[in-house]
């Protein structure tokens, strides 16, 4: 099977804008494809303002103590297995 020949972008918005409207499959021989792994790569992450009561900013922080982990981290921990959670019970 022959594939087509990817085009060269200008930008990446161009390049979004092709793969959105083109299948990959006319493109790339996926049976010859390997899964890869990046230990490294971090997920986008975006700042935002959020606004907790202090006692509770405060127990936040104590617990994040105890258990030696930033309370930022903490928080995310918390946040993303509450987000989980939730999405199983739709």
């Amino acid at each position: 099977m022959s594939n087509k020949k990817i085009p060269r972008f200008e930008t990446e918005e161009k390049e979004r804008d092709f793969w959105a409207e083109h299948d990959s499959v006319d493109y790339v021989d996926w049976s010859k494809s390997e899964r890869v792994v990046f230990p490294r790569l971090k997920p986008s992450t975006k700042t935002i303002s959020v606004r907790l009561p202090e006692a509770l900013l405060d127990d936040l922080k104590y617990i994040a103590n105890k258990k030696d982990v930033p309370y930022q981290s903490l928080l995310k921990i918390y946040l993303a297995e509450r987000v989980e959670e939730e999405l199983k019970i739709e």
